[in-house]
């Protein structure tokens, strides 16, 4: 996905989302895309806001539409009476996630080609899959030349978000090794973020 249109999604639903890597999306055009962008004040339905919430998420993680349907039943059978926080607690321990949220790359698409190349392990096995959800006491490490690639040095030495409490590196005097520490929930997603707009947009569809 070209820069240009990352900021265009961005100002679309008029958030940053860090995901997405470059920061500035609003800086200059705080406003939605298009001829009329500075004009659409209207107010919006509940659908439209639900909506945006929605594809906060699909941007923000890198997701496709049945993906993130896929993640909600999977929270919905982990904890029926709070499935949202299930929801970003599967979401935010994604490999891909992790590996950007411990500062390894400046975007999710980043992190993922980094584990799709093989520059990843869990617990010192090499891992591919981007999608591969972590527990709790996991060490994850880069490969040797993984970690001197200049992308990564780069994104360790200005990475896009602080480190979230979920996460820390094994050695805080050398950042190979992150540990996942416990299951994260709502409060570590990294953008303003209306769970229950979410909730009422895949509760009204029989999700």
């Amino acid at each position: 996905m070209s820069e240009r249109k990352k900021f265009k999604i961005q100002r679309a639903l008029g958030i940053e989302l860090p995901g997405l890597g470059k920061p500035g999306a609003l800086e200059t055009r705080n406003f939605p895309p298009g001829q009329h962008g500075r004009n659409k004040k209207r107010s919006k339905s509940q659908f439209a806001l639900q909506l945006i919430e929605k594809q906060k998420l699909l941007f923000h993680y890198g997701l496709r539409e049945e993906q993130l349907r896929r993640f909600v039943r999977k929270a919905r059978t982990l904890n029926a009476g709070n499935w949202i926080d299930s929801l970003i607690g599967l979401l935010e321990r994604r490999l891909d996630n992790v590996v950007f949220r411990l500062g390894y790359a400046r975007s999710i698409s980043a992190a993922r080609q980094l584990v799709s190349h093989g520059h990843v392990t869990v617990n010192g096995r090499r891992q591919t899959i981007g999608s591969m959800i972590l527990r709790p006491g996991e060490v994850i490490s880069l490969s040797e030349r993984g970690l001197q690639m200049d992308v990564v040095q780069s994104s360790l030495r200005a990475p896009r978000l602080t480190m979230p409490s979920f996460l820390q590196y094994q050695n805080p005097s050398t950042p190979d090794r992150g540990v996942v520490l416990s299951i994260p929930g709502v409060a570590h997603v990294p953008f303003e973020f209306n769970s229950n707009q979410v909730a009422e947009y895949y509760a009204k569809r029989g999700v």
